[in-house]
């Protein structure tokens, strides 16, 4: 199999940009969004300066993660070796955008679908070169077989001494750079320019996060990017509210199911009626959320019809699937009061409610390009305020039906309140990649800072788990503080989920 690959000869590049302009050209990309594009950075102190050029585009990666995560294999693999695109496929879930770690892919605005460099395949099954190739005036872009050991490609790779952008990924990228400086493949040594950016903007959270590692990470920062594009953050506020609408859907039947094995499957309303209602809603709710957050919405179905089945948003589908179905079997027992038929259901419901909380653990896990997300303690925290959710929807029913064993499910509560506490502060203690430093400054002392530790901290966990305590130890049988906790638990969820939602992607990758 053939194995295509770029060397981008960056001690030969101009910063001409003709490169960019043929690819425009080439493929009609739109103005705001680029396929290849050419990355300037400064380093140096006046008068011994100097400015670097590298060619930014797709590494055509041998495990792409972007290829792994699309959940209907709108990126797929050619026998060339070139990761390509089927327009006809997508339906612009911008996951792929999550998962490179090169930040090579962009929704087009003009078909709502996912693009990127794709080789100029077109060109090149019909013998001709890449667009790119073609135009550039010093013969810096350099493709050819990387199996071909006689093929210029091969030998400038064997012969020179090369390097690839974020080789820690593990992505064994296929475009290699020679004569370049190393801060210009990690945007995270370099900060934007102090007297703006030529023929560029940037995005508020890209200048907001170079302020940051300026600000924190000293020596650690060694050029300045005088010329890049802008990208902007893809997954954003239904994301987040998608985060907790599933945890209180999944919650709400956890806490059911937990009544139940304590013997109260015969309280037909508490039990056996309203919780798989409330949880029937939001799934109904998660998956709007999810469709309404797709580019192209009209196409949803094509997650069940043209399913990858390695794709953790497809196997999070199914898993949304089988749980609204049981919850509705739950619900019609409950209506027949088969309290002794909810027995047998508790342990599968259980198990899908968890599968529906933390199955999003291993969707982030597939976003390769978002270190802060790649942290094993998500699947806890999503299960633990999978719990928190459900407690909190019992607190607040319990001003309007007689829950059994209230006290317990505040108990309970409580106890979720505070392991959610010891987890998210062992994430904050645990060191891990410089991304991942940098996001969490970002969301901790940064642009989300407030939102973090008011919303998400104060808000819903410490408010919450005071007014528990307070219930608890004063022995009220007022259900108000616990609603109360359980109001400030659930809005304080989604202000922690958008503050980490969006300070995974604020870190650039280009």
């Amino acid at each position: 199999m053939t194995r295509l690959g770029f060397a981008l000869l960056s001690d030969n590049c101009i910063g001409c940009h003709a490169c960019t302009v043929a690819c425009k050209s080439e493929h009609d990309v739109p103005l705001g969004v680029n396929r290849t594009w050419v990355k300037y950075i400064e380093t140096g102190e006046f008068p011994n300066t100097g400015r670097s050029f590298s060619v930014m585009r797709c590494n055509q990666c041998d495990d792409a993660p972007c290829m792994t995560i699309c959940p209907t294999s709108a990126l797929y693999r050619a026998p060339n070796g070139v990761v390509d695109f089927q327009d006809d496929n997508c339906i612009g879930c911008k996951s792929c955008m999550n998962a490179c770690p090169y930040d090579a892919l962009y929704i087009n605005p003009e078909t709502n679908t996912a693009h990127k460099c794709n080789y100029c395949n077109h060109r090149v099954e019909v013998g001709l070169e890449p667009a790119c190739v073609v135009v550039c005036p010093t013969h810096a872009i350099v493709t050819g077989d990387l199996d071909d050991p006689n093929s210029d490609v091969s030998k400038i790779v064997a012969r020179d001494k090369t390097a690839v952008r974020a080789p820690e990924q593990g992505t064994n990228p296929k475009v290699f750079y020679r004569g370049v400086d190393q801060a210009s493949l990690d945007p995270t040594r370099t900060r934007i320019a102090d007297d703006g950016m030529i023929w560029a903007d940037t995005t508020p959270s890209h200048a907001t996060i170079t302020q940051t590692m300026a600000d924190h990470s000293g020596p650690g920062v060694v050029a300045r990017t005088a010329y890049t594009t802008a990208h902007h953050m893809t997954w954003k506020s239904k994301v987040s509210g998608y985060l907790v609408t599933k945890a209180i859907a999944a919650g709400a039947m956890l806490i059911a199911s937990l009544l139940v094995v304590m013997g109260h499957g015969n309280e037909q309303a508490a039990v056996g009626v309203v919780p798989p209602i409330v949880a029937g809603v939001f799934t109904a709710i998660t998956g709007a959320l999810l469709i309404a957050d797709l580019k192209q919405p009209t196409r949803f179905l094509y997650i069940l019809t043209k399913s990858n089945t390695s794709s953790w948003l497809v196997r999070g589908a199914w898993i949304l699937g089988a749980f609204a179905a049981l919850a509705a079997v739950w619900g019609l027992l409950g209506l027949a009061d088969s309290g002794e038929s909810l027995q047998v259901l508790a342990l599968p419901v259980s198990l899908l409610a968890a599968g529906v909380a933390g199955y999003t653990a291993f969707l982030f896990g597939q976003c390769e390009g978002r270190d802060l997300w790649q942290t094993p303690l998500l699947l806890p925290i999503l299960l633990a305020q999978a719990v928190i959710a459900g407690g909190a929807t019992f607190a607040i029913l319990d001003l309007f039906l007689d829950v059994p064993e209230a006290r317990t499910i505040w108990i309970v509560f409580l106890a979720a309140l505070g392991g959610l506490a010891l987890l998210v502060a062992t994430e904050l203690w645990s060191k891990g990649s410089r991304h991942v430093e940098l996001a969490t400054l970002e969301m901790t002392r940064g642009r989300y800072a407030g939102q973090f530790w008011f919303g998400g901290i104060l808000n819903g966990i410490v408010v919450p788990a005071g007014l528990l305590t307070f219930a608890l130890a004063t022995d009220t049988t007022s259900p108000w503080p616990a609603a109360c906790a359980g109001a400030a638990a659930v809005f304080g969820m989604f202000a922690y989920e958008d503050s980490f939602v969006r300070a995974g992607q604020s870190v650039p990758l280009s």
